[in-house]
């Protein structure tokens, strides 16, 4: 009801002092209230993610980071492969080539490595976010904020971000005023994120009244980076963890995946034939959503809910983690991964997700993610690549002498960590097998 019936009623956003902090005055799209500056930027958002043509356009990055992530994996020669860290690198790269046209921008000398501090850098962003200053509960306690470090932790993450932001920015203008693209190899339309953000500053177009200025595209690019790599590499993690526990089920996956693809290696072109494929993704949505609590609305008026009264300012928190596993819709049954309860609607559009309320990985109505059809091939690419490629084992270590560690039966540890995302608590340390051997 709160999210399609009273929808208009629920979309704005309460005010939140860590998100203020960190966006710039929530002067991005994620965070921003409701109102026509909100609705013209996630246009923006939506013409750049969203449209059949530029996810299609995008397709060769994601091929490009799906084999570097490959290759990255047989560079281990059968050696212990912390695979976490590896999806984190896929998911930076894709989502940093599709906002600024390059992978660990301007981190650590480039992409050489770079991604690894922008997962530290953006890990620590998401802490912060997830964290509710004593100051925005108490007003009169925001000395707590100053003696616990957190104000100056928020500061430090800030303006480390800022210096980011700022390169990617003054890089774009150089190579604009140069007549250079980056993303796109020879395109028709190559733009980035940042080029597009970029043409509507230049033509002094106004966003919902307001001027699109450096520090606005500073925000709108924050939301591609933090909300694209979390959901990306989270969500990858959790299906491989999943599937190797459940080995039949991972064995029948690649069954799939093998028997489908003429070539060798996974295209885009093949995924629509995987139809299992996207049930188990769906499963793994089900049960491990990329926000346990979709973030707060705040109502903008006086309304109903279920036949009680609600007042306008009122915050709202949905539970998709609890709505994923409610037995009064998916049985007793619900805890478990069984990816055939969407055997039968494997080839459905992802983004029916939003209206399914049965589950809302990616939330729904105005506030839906509008990212979906732009993330959900780089999850099919990657996680079809890898199982194509690789048989998965968990290594455990033996005693004595000769090989260290011995994969017979092994699980992976499921135990959580919880924030913004809920992660898996350890890394995948995992052991792949060249397929064919």
């Amino acid at each position: 009801e709160a999210i399609k019936t009273r929808d208009l009623a629920f979309t704005s956003r309460p005010s939140l002092r860590m998100a203020d902090r960190l966006y710039y005055g929530t002067r991005d799209m994620v965070f921003a209230p409701y109102g026509e500056r909100w609705r013209q930027l996630r246009r923006v958002c939506v013409s750049h993610l969203r449209t059949q043509r530029r996810v299609l356009r995008f397709g060769a990055v994601r091929e490009q980071e799906a084999a570097a992530l490959l290759g990255r994996v047989r560079g281990t020669a059968g050696a212990v492969v912390n695979l976490s860290d590896l999806l984190v690198a896929f998911s930076s790269a894709v989502i940093s080539r599709a906002t600024f046209g390059d992978a660990g921008y301007g981190l650590d000398g480039g992409a050489n490595g770079g991604w690894a501090k922008l997962r530290k850098v953006f890990g620590e962003f998401e802490e912060l976010l997830g964290t509710v200053p004593m100051a925005e509960m108490v007003p009169w306690l925001w000395l707590v904020d100053v003696v616990t470090g957190l104000e100056r932790k928020a500061r430090r993450t800030s303006e480390e971000i800022d210096r980011l932001l700022e390169r990617v920015i003054a890089d774009h203008r150089r190579r604009r005023r140069g007549g250079a693209r980056r993303v796109g190899d020879g395109e028709e339309d190559c733009r980035d994120f940042v080029d597009v953000l970029q043409d509507l500053s230049e033509a002094e177009e106004e966003v919902g009244g307001v001027q699109l200025d450096t520090v606005a595209i500073k925000a709108t690019i924050l939301d591609m980076l933090v909300a694209g790599t979390d959901t990306t590499y989270t969500l990858l993690e959790w299906v491989i963890a999943e599937l190797i526990n459940y080995p039949a089920r991972m064995r029948k996956l690649q069954d799939e995946i093998r028997a489908a693809v003429v070539g060798d290696h996974v295209t885009e072109d093949d995924l629509p034939k995987l139809p299992y494929l996207k049930a188990v993704i769906k499963e793994t949505l089900r049960l491990h959503p990329p926000g346990p609590l979709l973030l707060p609305r705040e109502t903008l008026e006086d309304t109903e809910l279920q036949g009680y009264h609600v007042p306008a300012r009122t915050r709202v928190v949905i539970n998709t983690w609890a709505i994923g596993r409610d037995a009064a819709t998916w049985g007793e049954h619900a805890e478990e991964f069984m990816q055939e309860r969407f055997a039968a609607d494997g080839e459905a559009e992802y983004h029916r997700m939003g209206a399914d309320f049965r589950f809302l990985p990616f939330g729904g109505g105005r506030r839906g993610c509008p990212g979906v059809e732009f993330a959900v091939p780089a999850n099919e690419l990657a996680l079809a690549s890898l199982l194509y490629h690789f048989d998965w084992e968990v290594p455990v270590p033996v005693a004595g002498g000769g090989r260290p560690w011995t994969t017979a039966g092994s699980l992976v540890d499921m135990s959580e960590v919880n924030g913004l995302s809920v992660r898996l608590k350890r890394p995948l340390l995992l052991v792949a097998q060249p397929w064919p051997a």
